[in-house]
């Protein structure tokens, strides 16, 4: 019996039968391993398969197809990871599959309803194995009852709707990967854009690092950049101070951080809101002058029985009235920004209320280089502390999306930027138990800073060209989901694989089209066709030259 190919036992076995109403096995269960078992697939069988009207049993037995087998009433959906030709038996596939989750049987078709992820009964060696059918796809992603928005179509159908629920969503993190060309940024627009049609009460902070994104909600939302943001410099904490402030290095930078925190806490103090406050401390967002601080600097530096020498007291000084005569730092560093706006600050970037645009895009493409992180560190503090010291009023939960986010989360702890990567790898960690989500769109995952990317609840993975980028996110992502993870090289632009806690089961999506006057500034340029046209040169130069020295747009 050892001498005979598992493929011909099998085929003995079962009498090669047709069922009447399922129709045509495509194989049968060879091993059981808990959540990674193997099947064997009759090759003959599979070509009889590959001319089916119905897109999903046409492309049954390839990688990243479902099959079904059925456990008493219940069916049970697995996802093919892997395959490989039994070298016994050339007639017969040997496929690894993972089982996403299982669904009642109706007795009269035999089709799947009611379906759930996980599987509580698991088949035994010899059951036969179905392929899926778009009839079956479209109850197996049938979205339930939960509030959900639509954002494609589930692959190979043609018309099964692809649901996110934005609740899981929303509520554990998610992130969304994507290799430079692959239709990342429309497909965060597209996300955004049903999320916000259907809450346009919600309140999203998103952070632009291109200015792609205005374009794309300049009817639904508010635009802020470097023209219009008016963030209160006094609204940083000591960590963000230092950033901007202290440029030496070494034993030099520990003493001056000393003297900014004394002279800093004096200068918050000189505020009327100040008095009788028990606990002042650099981080209370207390607002003060900046000419305060360079005079108790000053004054400082004058006294006889201070410990230093005064070159730290002018570094200091010196940096302080460099940034103020900058009119590059004027959005943050203004004399305009001294009154206490932190009200009208927060209700103007959290949208609250939203008056039916839901979603601030921070712009920061215009903003000097050296201080933009210092810039989203801020954003991203102020959606955290608000949400702590607003625990006991009214919910009102706050999404952070982060444009380019290996930027702001980097894998290295050393260098500048680390106050925005302590405030976004804490937003993370904690942010859900105070209703504060976090959004992180990158095209290099593995750029992230460690363990950050697992804390996403959901992965919405695009084209990945690099191994590395791949490795990080398999390395995410569920153990069921290791078939959609070695299809991402395959993916089409605009096809993503979401898996996780923002929908039922792992799916491949083909994401739907935006309409154009919603879609970002992000289209990739026609060399072809720009390089055809000629004219107006010397305009289009002045103009360039005129917003480049002033430094604005």
């Amino acid at each position: 019996m050892n001498d005979i190919p598992a493929a011909t036992q099998f085929a003995q076995a079962h009498n090669m039968q047709t069922h009447p109403v399922l129709g045509e096995a495509m194989g049968w269960v060879f091993q059981i391993a808990g959540s990674s078992s193997q099947i064997l697939i009759d090759a003959g069988r599979l070509a009889n398969f590959a001319h089916d009207p119905d897109p999903c049993i046409a492309m049954a037995g390839q990688v990243g197809s479902q099959v079904k087998m059925r456990v008493g009433a219940v069916w049970l959906v697995a996802n093919i990871r892997s395959m490989t030709l039994d070298r016994r038996d050339p007639g017969t596939i040997i496929a690894d599959i993972d089982f996403l989750g299982e669904g009642d049987e109706e007795r009269l078709t035999g089709k799947i309803y009611r379906f759930r992820r996980g599987v509580t009964r698991y088949p035994t060696p010899n059951t036969e194995i179905f392929p899926v059918s778009s009839a079956d796809m479209r109850q197996i992603y049938a979205a339930d009852d939960r509030a959900h928005v639509q954002i494609g179509t589930v692959y190979p159908t043609k018309d099964t709707r692809a649901a996110l629920y934005v609740d899981a969503l929303l509520g554990k993190h998610f992130a969304l990967l994507g290799s430079t060309g692959t239709g990342k940024s429309t497909s965060a627009a597209l996300i955004l854009h049903r999320i916000c049609d259907q809450s346009p009460q919600g309140h999203i902070v998103m952070v632009d690092p291109h200015g792609e994104y205005a374009a794309s909600f300049r009817n639904n939302g508010a635009i802020h950049d470097a023209t219009n943001l008016a963030l209160p410099y006094w609204l940083m904490n000591f960590e963000e101070h230092c950033e901007v402030f202290v440029t030496s290095e070494g034993a030099e930078k520990t003493q001056d951080r000393d003297i900014l925190a004394k002279c800093l806490l004096a200068a918050r103090a000189r505020n009327r809101l100040a008095e009788g406050m028990a606990r002042l401390t650099v981080d209370s967002p207390i607002p003060y002058l900046l000419s305060d601080l360079t005079t108790i600097l000053s004054n400082e530096m004058g006294k006889l029985d201070k410990g230093t020498g005064t070159l730290p007291y002018m570094r200091l000084k010196s940096k302080i009235d460099e940034i103020k005569a900058d009119p590059r730092y004027s959005f943050m560093f203004s004399g305009m920004l001294v009154a206490d706006s932190m009200q009208a600050f927060l209700t103007k970037i959290f949208r609250l209320p939203a008056e039916g645009k839901p979603i601030s895009i921070i712009d920061v493409s215009a903003m000097p280089s050296d201080i933009t992180s210092v810039v989203v560190s801020v954003l991203a503090r102020l959606v955290f502390d608000y949400a702590i010291w607003a625990r006991d009023e009214p919910q009102r939960p706050i999404l952070l999306v982060c444009e380019e986010a290996h930027r702001y989360i980097p894998a290295t702890t050393t260098g500048s930027g680390q106050a925005v990567r302590k405030i976004l790898e804490r937003i993370a960690k904690e942010g859900r138990k105070y209703g504060v989500s976090l959004g992180l769109i990158t095209q290099r995952p593995s750029d992230l800073a460690e363990g950050v990317l697992s804390q996403c609840g959901t992965i919405i993975s695009m084209r990945l060209n690099n191994d590395r980028d791949r490795a990080f996110v398999s390395a995410a992502m569920p153990e069921g989901s290791r078939g959609f993870v070695e299809s991402i090289p395959a993916l089409r632009n605009r096809e993503c694989i979401i898996c996780g806690e923002g929908v039922s089961i792992p799916i491949r999506v083909a994401l739907d089209n935006l309409e154009e006057h919603r879609r970002p500034a992000s289209n990739d340029l026609s060399f072809g066709d720009l390089w055809q046209q000629i004219g107006n040169e010397p305009d289009i130069l002045e103009r360039t030259i005129t917003r480049w020295r002033n430094q604005g747009r």
